[in-house]
């Protein structure tokens, strides 16, 4: 199939990978953007996936308070030299995360992470969901999935849509800076707090606050 120079500049933006790499990638995946990623990677030929195996143990711990106090982030985000840490683009990036997490409230980092037993409370509900429907059961387990697959989006940082940016994931966004500056990067963890969570009173949306002064 014909391959778009537009399409090949947005791979090579989200992997690192070469011209000629990027272009066979969406050839071999009929121009699918995310399947050509998977495919780069796979083939250890996308600049994220060339790092990967590497050790990322420097870093910093970035923070983020919104609204007076209202609610505040810390995130342990990891790469591999002292110097990356300080890089700005690297900064930029725990900076703009922290404001991710803060407006979106994500459950963890990546779906390995989340309980079996949330999964499994998940999968019991969709299920029950769809079986109302009165669709044959292939059909039922497609919708299970789709929407297990929303499930993680909604709950795991990496598979976020970036709230400065919808178009990307948090993954996206990961690779892109790992190809600017060279080095592997990791987010480790993070922890978000919100004023009063827990506690009965008056509800304030937050986090809606956040996603509008950071857009």
């Amino acid at each position: 199939m014909e391959v778009s120079a537009a399409s090949v500049k947005e791979l090579r933006e989200k992997t690192g990978a070469g011209f000629v790499d990027c272009k066979k990638a969406l050839e071999e995946t009929n121009g699918d953007i995310e399947k050509a990623v998977d495919f780069l990677r796979q083939k250890g030929l996308s600049a994220a996936a060339k790092k990967s195996g590497r050790i990322a143990s420097e870093g910093v711990v970035g923070s983020y308070i919104h609204g007076g106090g209202k609610i505040g982030v810390l995130i342990e985000v990891n790469c591999e030299t002292d110097f990356v840490a300080k890089n700005e683009d690297f900064l930029n990036f725990v900076k703009d995360v922290c404001m991710h997490i803060a407006a979106v409230n994500p459950v963890c980092v990546e779906r390995r992470e989340l309980p079996h037993e949330s999964m499994e409370r998940e999968r019991a509900v969709v299920k029950a969901q769809a079986l109302e429907s009165g669709k044959p059961e292939k059909v039922i387990e497609k919708i299970v999935e789709g929407r297990m697959e929303k499930f993680y989006a909604e709950s795991c940082l990496l598979e976020q849509p970036f709230v400065k940016n919808p178009d990307i994931t948090i993954s996206d966004y990961l690779n892109q800076t790992v190809a600017k500056i060279g080095e592997k990067i990791s987010i480790r963890r993070f922890t978000r707090y919100q004023m009063g969570e827990g506690l009965e009173k008056k509800s304030a949306d937050f986090a809606a606050e956040v996603a509008a002064a950071i857009k």
